[in-house]
């Protein structure tokens, strides 16, 4: 499959042009979270990126198959769990469906499979035995422990022999251990924990073979794409390296993906940090979406080149809430130029040359978002051309007058093509699939105050008829200090709350 597209891989240090294990098709795993405690934004921005990833490499014309596990035991999940007074399976589900719901949300709809960590003890148990068999892993009273002195080049994915990472690295302590930068594969059970039975007694998997385990068994031996957040880059991407290659015996990841991670107020938001749980706290999904829309999220995730920070505050959501505000403006004045909801154009799915002239500057506007996503998957690049079309589009509705029904048919082909083109690429970042909620449109109050505004408007414009200026302006003016402001259309006057 023929295309430009180049990806940066963590292992190398280096954008590399995109190959694929089998040619036309590509496997994709990404770390999902371990379920003991409602999504925080944090935990949206893997799944929000590799969505995008896959919509985009789908576009390109390949079959996908992105996998994103769930961690469903684990030390945090038993700790929380018994906070509560409930089972570390009821909480695990409870979370999960609240992550599941917050992902349809944000329409990161992509993922095929989501396999539970707790669903393939018999695959992790069969890779452990594997592994001691080939002397890279010891039993040690009940645990299993990955002896890193076996691996001849464990660290290669962070670039770090093993004694640095040992020294820059919270490593669990255990007297079992044959030395210190071994970790676990299988752990014993304590009293009123969950256990499975093995041939090294009662436990539990360890949390780095659980995704050796799932992704191998969906995916095949050599993955083409593992994602993740950039903290999880070490240990746990480092020795899920490790053991699968020591077992398998072949290249585990051919590109590995790291996202940048949230920060607020400088903080970068991570899972394991205990100092940092009031701020994750005020970013629970379910409480930032009483306040934004679902689409105003995900634009705010894509708006950032996928390895860089992302930088969060209510102001910046208010930023992007307000840019969105322009491309839903657009939308209601494609509908009254053509007739026709933007929702509801059929756009194309799958790459192609565009209709057009090389001098068209829709079609160079396409080509360069196109040129974007080529690069590294740059959707930050790609969502400041969006703006950049959405500006040529209305620039090209004013300047021939298309709203009051002047231009020449060929004029307002070459818009409508224009439109179908900013359908296209949005489509790909999963933005623009369906009108915004309007929150409480329905509600009997909503309905009165929408009653009142077209009241006043209609009022107003009674006013004007008669040439009474001043009390037309001083209408505009009372509902602009109310935040509603008025746009005069050849069709009419329409409102918006600012």
């Amino acid at each position: 499959m023929e295309h430009n597209l180049r990806v940066y891989n963590t292992l190398t240090r280096q954008k590399e042009l995109f190959k694929t294990v089998v040619p036309g098709k590509v496997s994709m795993y990404v770390c999902g979270p371990t379920v003991y405690k409602p999504s925080h934004l944090g935990h949206m921005v893997g799944p929000v990126i590799f969505d995008t990833v896959k919509r985009y490499l789908t576009y390109l014309g390949y079959q996908v198959t992105f996998v994103v596990n769930i961690t469903d035991v684990d030390d945090k999940l038993i700790i929380e769990a018994q906070k509560q007074g409930t089972t570390v399976p009821e909480l695990a589900e409870r979370v999960t469906r609240d992550y599941i719901d917050n992902l349809k949300k944000l329409n990161a709809t992509g993922i095929d499979h989501m396999p539970r960590a707790t669903h393939h003890i018999g695959d992790i148990i069969d890779i452990i035995k594997g592994l001691i068999d080939k002397e890279y892993a010891y039993p040690a009273a009940g645990d299993v422990y990955f002896d890193v002195t076996k691996d001849d080049d464990y660290g290669k994915l962070c670039h770090r022999d093993p004694e640095q990472l040992e020294a820059g690295a919270r490593i669990e302590i255990s007297d079992k251990k044959r030395s210190p930068g071994d970790f676990a594969l299988w752990k014993s059970a304590k009293p009123g924990e969950p256990f499975w039975d093995s041939p090294w007694g009662k436990g539990r998997p360890g949390w780095h073979i659980e995704c050796s385990a799932m992704s191998t068994k969906l995916l095949g031996k050599t993955l083409d794409i593992h994602g993740g957040g950039l903290d999880l880059q070490f240990p746990h991407h480092e020795n899920e390296l490790a053991q699968s290659e020591s077992f398998n015996g072949c290249t585990f990841v051919n590109y590995w993906m790291h996202n940048g991670l949230m920060k607020i107020d400088g903080a970068k938001v991570s899972k394991t940090k205990e100092e940092e749980q009031k701020k994750k706290a005020t970013l629970v999904v379910s409480e930032v979406l009483k306040r934004f829309e679902p689409e105003t999220l995900r634009f705010f995730l894509l708006a950032t080149h996928y390895r860089r920070p992302i930088d969060y505050s209510e102001e910046r959501l208010e930023e992007v809430r307000r840019g969105l505000d322009g491309f839903y403006r657009f939308f209601e004045r494609c509908e009254r130029i053509a007739h026709k909801s933007f929702y509801a154009l059929p756009a194309p799915t799958a790459h192609g040359s565009p209709a057009g002239g090389s001098g068209d500057e829709f079609v160079a506007l396409r080509e360069r978002f196109l040129e974007h996503m080529d690069d590294d998957f740059n959707t930050g690049g790609a969502i400041g051309v969006l703006y950049e079309l959405l500006s040529a589009l209305n620039r090209f509705a004013d300047v021939r007058q298309l709203e009051a029904g002047k231009g020449t048919p060929d004029e307002k082909h070459a818009f409508e093509r224009g439109i179908s083109f900013l359908k296209e690429l949005s489509q790909i970042l999963g933005l623009f699939t369906q009108p915004p909620q309007k929150p409480n449109a329905n509600d009997a109050s909503q309905q009165l105050v929408d009653g009142l505004i077209r009241l006043l408007i209609d009022l107003r414009a009674e006013a004007r008829k008669a040439k009474n200026f001043a009390l037309g302006d001083q209408v505009r003016k009372r509902l602009a200090e109310l935040g509603v402001s008025l746009e005069d259309r050849p069709g009419g006057t329409i409102w918006r709350k600012e």
